[in-house]
């Protein structure tokens, strides 16, 4: 049975559509999360990880209001927060004493696993604030402390600056084997 060239064209185009309707929806997928926001843990061997925004959406999200005192006894940066807990972003199985979380202005800072775990006050990485999401939120991706009532002030958090513990922009989270 001969093909007519006629027909010989409509099957090329019909497998080129084809290959376009399949690597073309893979090629912007790539495309598009090149660029995604992400933070890094490292575990105590040293190996890490990307966690995207998209994989955090994916996850169990905890949405709260939120507030903290600063060293002044001021509160600041009251309004919903949007995030995954600390916890299901590294794991409590892990044998970690603290993290050290970092920003991307440098500023660094401890913190021991019994805040990190502490079911009374949550911390998440806040990956919203009142609806608006990282990029678009300049503070970027953050931690916050979400009791149930939404406040964290110094006296009931036991610190100068409740806020200390609010670090905005976190680009890694590091597992330390010290506190």
């Amino acid at each position: 049975m001969a093909v007519e060239p006629g027909s010989m064209r409509w099957y090329l185009v019909a497998f080129i559509v084809l290959i376009v309707a399949v690597i073309a929806p893979l090629i912007v997928r790539i495309a598009v999360h090149v660029d995604e926001p992400t933070v890094e843990i490292v575990n105590l061997d040293g190996t890490s990880r990307e966690v995207s925004l998209s994989m955090m959406r994916r996850m169990q999200i905890l949405k709260r209001e939120g507030t903290y005192q600063n060293q002044f006894e001021n509160w600041r940066d009251q309004g919903t927060y949007t995030g995954v807990r600390l916890t299901d972003l590294i794991g409590t199985a892990s044998d970690y004493r603290s993290i050290r979380a970092i920003a991307t202005d440098g500023y660094e800072l401890s913190i021991g696993r019994e805040r990190v775990e502490d079911p009374n006050y949550p911390m998440i990485i806040a990956f919203a604030f009142d609806e608006v999401e990282v990029p678009a939120w300049k503070m970027g991706f953050r931690i916050a402390v979400l009791p149930e009532d939404g406040a964290v002030s110094n006296a009931e958090y036991d610190a100068i600056s409740a806020g200390s513990f609010w670090v905005q922009n976190v680009v890694k989270i590091i597992l330390q084997a010290e506190p």
